[in-house]
């Protein structure tokens, strides 16, 4: 079983909202997935997406491949995650 994490879209008509999920390859795009790890809310100018950091990177660890936009979104949580202790 192929996993990947990746968008799941349930936003209405020109408002799209986006949920990042983990889920089978073979399933469709809105269908079944295994977890929601986060959110992508185009429309909004700052901030527009939230993600559980520690969940992405695990299933990193254990073989799901990113999408490319959800790997963008998982490299700049990564950098906000090690530059939020530093600045503290």
């Amino acid at each position: 079983m192929a996993v990947k994490i990746r968008m799941k879209r349930v936003g209405a008509k020109n408002t799209p909202v986006y949920r990042i999920v983990v889920a089978d390859s073979r399933s469709p795009r809105d269908g079944k997935f295994i977890e929601e790890i986060g959110t992508y809310q185009p429309l909004k100018k700052e901030s527009n997406f939230v993600l559980n950091v520690e969940r992405a990177n695990y299933w990193v660890s254990k073989g799901a491949k990113a999408s490319d936009t959800v790997a963008s979104f998982i490299k700049k949580a990564n950098r906000a995650a090690t530059a939020a202790p530093a600045a503290a």
